[in-house]
């Protein structure tokens, strides 16, 4: 048993444990607050997937609330739970798959007993995987659909190209269509099993809560895999194929994908290669692009909105894998500004990268980023998260106070190294979604 205690403003404490069955349990006790999250979390999302298994673990997160030996209709589930007002999901990433229920804390044996119920007994009934087939494919048709959400994945298809990282997190029709129940409970016994799982509970659960937990979470399931078998959780931070960058600089036809609709938006989104989730100049890079595209009064919004009026929405931001990393500025524009607007988000990259940051725009970064963190942290939800991905991804669980105090630390120095190492001109990828070919696109920024 491992545990850290803090009286700070950021945090309480935390403590971990292991279950008999190997399980892997996270408390984080919160004061003035009146609710318990019950987060599991499986350290395997889309990248650990084949093509012709693509959009595997997404599907296996559907059917795990469509039904239990308990409780074999999914409405047996969900009214329980609409019934006590709680705040219950799924969702699958590329590198790992969680769900969680949030509760009133008089409740959280409620959330406990289902929580485990559709982990460890979920029956994947063949008629409820068919209806789901269907239920999936509309989701990726909806996605598609909607440009604001369609240009991630056609982002992700451009920087990471036919690997498991530029691959819908869903996987394709045909992929979803093609799955047997066969293949989805093999799936799920070989990742499902208690020595592979992280269960984070956060909140005001009190002192009796472990023996509960315990008597839920404990034991060695038929269906979800043994206490013996499969990875153990901390296995998966080396099992998947590592990315890496091309080594010499592609062609413009290469770092630019277009897809041409009509549509009175023109959705972009500019990335550079960036930086890993336990990288040490993860702190730098934050405050980085919290100057260049954080807030309303950073740099991009000042310029591309303020001043010109040539996008409601621009910001930047970065993304964080095991092993990579991306730095992003993503933009909805008109675009018969698009050429003007993509000059002045270049310049404003290049001017980062050139000249140091102010002294008060260092500091401004440092105390939004600090206010942010404390005010995200209030909720047990956004603890569980916190530190449930702390633990899957970085060496070791970092403190909300040992955070900020890394955040202190940046210079201005730091900040514009790596502008330099990030906003490199010749690795710069454009992905664009709306009434604009990619031959005209090239021709813009070929002309930048």
């Amino acid at each position: 048993m491992r545990s850290s205690r803090h009286s700070n403003k950021y945090l309480i404490m935390y403590k971990i444990s292991k279950l008999k069955n190997g399980l892997t349990l996270l408390k984080v006790p919160l004061k003035g607050t009146q609710s318990v999250t019950v987060l599991v979390l499986f350290p395997v999302g889309s990248r650990y997937e084949t093509k012709d298994y693509a959009g595997a673990a997404h599907f296996v997160e559907h059917m795990i609330f469509k039904g239990t030996e308990k409780r074999p209709l999914a409405t047996d589930i969900s009214r329980t739970l609409d019934a006590l007002g709680a705040d219950y999901n799924a969702f699958t990433s590329k590198d790992y798959t969680g769900y969680y229920i949030k509760i009133a804390q008089e409740k959280q044996e409620v959330a406990f007993d289902i929580l485990s119920d559709v982990i460890y007994h979920s029956t994947f009934a063949a008629a409820e995987i068919e209806k789901e087939k269907g239920a999936i494919v509309e989701e990726l048709r909806m996605y598609k659909d909607n440009p604001g959400m369609a240009i991630d994945m056609l982002f992700d298809k451009l920087m990471f190209g036919d690997t498991p990282l530029g691959w819908d997190i869903g996987g394709s029709e045909s992929t979803v269509r093609s799955f047997t129940r066969d293949q989805l409970s093999s799936y799920y016994q070989a990742h499902y099993s208690p020595k592979n799982t992280l269960l984070v509970v956060a909140g005001a659960f009190g002192a009796s809560a472990e023996k509960k937990i315990a008597s839920y979470f404990g034991e060695s399931p038929a269906k979800g895999g043994s206490a013996s078998g499969g990875k153990n959780i901390l296995d998966h931070k080396k099992s998947f194929a590592h990315f890496e960058w091309p080594k010499k600089d592609l062609p413009l036809a290469e770092r630019i994908m277009a897809e041409e609709k009509k549509l009175d938006q023109a959705n972009l989104i500019i990335g550079f290669p960036g930086l890993e989730n336990d990288h040490p100049d993860r702190y730098a890079a934050s405050i980085l692009l919290n100057i260049l595209g954080g807030g309303m009064s950073s740099r991009l919004f000042v310029e591309v909105r303020e001043k010109r009026g040539l996008a409601y929405m621009v910001r930047a931001g970065s993304t964080s894998f095991r092993d990579v990393g991306v730095a992003s500025v993503q933009a909805g524009l008109d675009p018969s500004r698009l050429s003007e607007a993509l000059q002045v988000i270049k310049a404003e990259i290049e001017r980062i990268a050139k000249e140091p940051v102010t002294a008060q725009e260092l500091e401004n970064a440092k105390t939004n980023l600090a206010g942010r963190l404390a005010l995200s942290l209030e909720d047990s939800s956004t603890q569980a998260e916190w530190y449930g991905k702390q633990f899957l991804f970085n060496k070791k669980i970092r403190l909300p106070k040992g955070v900020v105090g890394n955040i202190n630390k940046v210079t201005i120095k730091d900040v514009q190294r790596l502008a330099k190492q990030f906003f490199i001109m010749s690795e710069m990828r454009l992905a664009i979604i709306g009434p604009l070919s990619k031959a005209v696109v090239i021709d813009m920024v070929s002309k930048l």
